[in-house]
C-alpha cells in the first residue's frame, strides 16, 4: 500500500501547480477564456383582467332599462296611447319616427300631445322643439296661423270655442317652469274634458275644467290656460 501512496501524492501535487498556472499564474501567456454567462432577461407577459369573459363585458353596449311601469299604457285617445311617466322629471330617451321626426322626450306631456298629432292627423310640425309653453305665440292675434307649428291659434277668453283634438296649451307656473300640453277630448256647455301624459303623480290622465261663457268669449276657468291650436 506505502508503495501507491507517494505516486498518488505527488500526482496530485502536480495536478495542483498545473492549474494553477492554468487559471490566469501572471508568469504564464495562457489566460483561461473569459467565461460569462449568457444575459438572459425573463419579462413576464402583461397579463391583464381582460380575457374573453372580461372582453365581453367591456364590448357590451350597456342600455339603461326602463322600469317596467314606466313604459305601461294607462290610457288612450282615439287608439294614441298614454303611457305613465313615474316621476314627472323623468325621462327615457327621445322618441323620433322612422322618418326622423322628433315626437319628444318620453314621456313627457309633450310627447303625447305631438305624437297624438302625428298618429291621428298625420300632422308634422315645422319647428317640432320646445318646451310646453312655447307652443303658444304670445305675438299671434286670435284665430292667426301659428307658422312654426301648421296650426291655426286660439287665446283663452277669446271669441272662438275650443272643439275636440284641439291642442291646450298652459303657461308657466309658480311649480313648472315649463308650461304643459293637453288634448282636449270633448267640449261641453260648461267644461272642457282633456287627457294627458306626465301630470304628475297622484293626478289622472283625463280631467274636467270649467268654462264660462260671457259676451262672446270662452274662457276655461284656469289663470295659466293661455290657449289652444287646431289642425
Amino acid at each position: 500500500m506505502k508503495n501507491y501512496i507517494l505516486p498518488f501524492l505527488l500526482t496530485i501535487s502536480i495536478l495542483g501547480v498545473a492549474l494553477y498556472y492554468l487559471m490566469g499564474s501572471p508568469d504564464i501567456g495562457i489566460k483561461m477564456p473569459d467565461w460569462k454567462l449568457p444575459d438572459w432577461k425573463f419579462e413576464m407577459p402583461d397579463w391583464k383582467s381582460d380575457d374573453s369573459s372580461t372582453k365581453k363585458k367591456k364590448n357590451k353596449k350597456s342600455y339603461k332599462a326602463s322600469p317596467p311601469a314606466t313604459a305601461s299604457v294607462v290610457d288612450e285617445f282615439n287608439g294614441v296611447k298614454v303611457y305613465y311617466n313615474g316621476q314627472v322629471g323623468n325621462v327615457y330617451g327621445r322618441n323620433t319616427t322612422a322618418d326622423g321626426y322628433n315626437l319628444g322626450l318620453r314621456y313627457q306631456c309633450v310627447e303625447f300631445a305631438k305624437r297624438y298629432y302625428y298618429e291621428y292627423f298625420d300632422h308634422k310640425m315645422p319647428n317640432s322643439y320646445g318646451h310646453a309653453k312655447d307652443f303658444f305665440d304670445r305675438s299671434l292675434n286670435d284665430g292667426a296661423y301659428n307658422k312654426a307649428r301648421d296650426l291655426k291659434q286660439y287665446k283663452n277668453n277669446g271669441r272662438h270655442k275650443p272643439k275636440k283634438n284641439d291642442l291646450l296649451v298652459y303657461g308657466a307656473t309658480p311649480y313648472n317652469g315649463f308650461g304643459h300640453l293637453a288634448i282636449i277630448t270633448n267640449v261641453n256647455q260648461n267644461s272642457i274634458g282633456i287627457i294627458q301624459q306626465n301630470p304628475g303623480l297622484g293626478n289622472p290622465t283625463r280631467e274636467t275644467i270649467p268654462m264660462s261663457t260671457s259676451n262672446g268669449r270662452f274662457k276655461i276657468e284656469y289663470q295659466y290656460i293661455l290657449g289652444w291650436l287646431r289642425k
